[in-house]
């Protein structure tokens, strides 16, 4: 249940939807909250959460009687925070999880194999690492099936090297091997389908149709949190020249935009960002949670106008831009969320991606996925849709001048 805000003010739709779920499996969405709004959202059936990231709000929603997903991903990472409160007595309230994960991180890291290593690495019993990846979230996603090696179990097996690189050997799905020593094993497959593409739909775009008219001394700019998805809310004076406001490369307030794709309704959502580093260019992207519409950073109105224009072209995508060129891109036709490439391929264009983005200044290690998340009205404190800027803290749209 994302939608934690429309829990606690008691909206029909989402109260309806919980009671369709009662006695099931009711995964939780609550970043930040705590004391009497906290209980209010566990009261309504809620037993999980992935969206902890400090110490302390990670001890009471425990006491709350919530199971706690560690997460350790690409952008996200709160492993190193919250596994001081794991211990023997309430280790199997806890899961490890990854949540969003860059296709890089999976073949230059790993999946969860690297979050148990590092989890090791900081001190976690090895056994209790691998009971919190697989026997914690089989048992609480109900899949009886899962988490033994016992007759009647679905014999899903993965035998490692040892307890401290987890380096995989082999891997068994449904009894037959199914990976050797880090490749497939050859199997049958089915023939190829085409796969149905999604259009991008947009109405006919201008640079001036990323124009931010002036309309007060302060705006809202939202502030991006290095290593979280969380972001705050500041306000600060903004550049203008006659009436119309500028990115600000010294003081690293840049333009953002997110256009809607899906209808074609000529929506665009204008607000500011603080944390990119850009000093030229833009980086557009249609991963945009969580109604995945196309959401762009950058200086200048016309380099904002080609990343997203590359985007429609290519049926979805990463596009970096600069002075009318596309430096890099990465196409996502399959419903403008994934591609059709092999793994090895994606990387080698996200690599790219990524080397473009910082010889435009960006200051973020990966700011793909960083974007991704501007959009997720449901994250605290500020995000921007296409129908505006949303105070999550309020649940409301805010106009971006104070």
């Amino acid at each position: 249940m994302m939608n934690y805000p429309a829990v606690l003010g008691a909206e029909a739709e989402v109260l309806e939807k919980l009671r369709l779920f009662r006695g099931k499996v009711i995964d939780g969405h609550a970043p930040s909250l705590a004391g009497d709004l906290l209980q209010a959202y566990c009261s309504a059936g809620v037993q999980s959460d992935h969206e902890t990231s400090d110490l302390r709000e990670a001890e009471e929603k425990l006491r709350a009687g919530m199971r706690i997903m560690i997460r350790e991903g690409t952008s996200a990472k709160n492993l190193e925070a919250l596994l001081p409160l794991v211990n023997q007595k309430n280790s199997r309230r806890f899961c490890l999880v990854t949540d969003d994960l860059h296709p890089e991180d999976l073949l230059e890291k790993g999946h969860l194999d690297h979050v148990l290593r590092k989890a090791v690495r900081l001190g976690l019993d090895p056994v209790t690492a691998i009971q919190m990846a697989t026997l914690n979230p089989a048992e609480f996603f109900g899949l009886r099936d899962r988490g033994a090696v016992a007759p009647g179990f679905r014999a899903d097996v993965v035998v490692m090297e040892n307890l401290e690189s987890f380096s995989v050997e082999r891997v068994y799905k449904d009894g037959r091997l199914a990976a050797l020593a880090g490749r497939s094993v050859p199997f049958t497959r089915r023939k190829d389908e085409d796969i149905p593409s999604w259009p991008i739909r947009t109405r006919s775009l201008g640079p001036e149709s990323f124009r931010i008219r002036k309309e007060g001394a302060r705006a809202r700019i939202i502030e991006v949190i290095p290593g979280q998805i969380l972001t705050r809310c500041r306000t600060e004076e903004v550049h203008s020249v006659g009436g119309w406001v500028l990115s600000d490369t010294q003081k690293d307030i840049l333009k953002l935009v997110v256009v809607e794709r899906h209808r074609g309704t000529g929506r665009i959502g204008r607000g500011l960002v603080h944390g990119f580093g850009l000093q030229r260019g833009a980086l557009a992207s249609s991963v945009a949670h969580d109604s995945h519409n196309i959401i762009a950073v950058g200086v200048e109105d016309f380099d904002l106008l080609s990343a997203v224009e590359e985007i429609r072209r290519m049926g979805g995508g990463l596009v970096a831009a600069e002075g009318g060129r596309i430096l890099a891109k990465a196409a996502l036709e399959i419903g403008g969320l994934m591609s059709k490439e092999p793994l090895e391929s994606l990387s080698i264009q996200l690599k790219a991606l990524s080397r473009e983005a910082k010889s435009l200044g960006c200051i973020l290690p990966e700011p793909f996925m960083a974007l991704s998340f501007l959009s997720l009205p449901v994250i605290p404190e500020l995000k921007l849709t296409d129908r505006g800027l949303v105070d999550v803290r309020v649940f409301a749209e805010v106009p971006l001048f104070v």
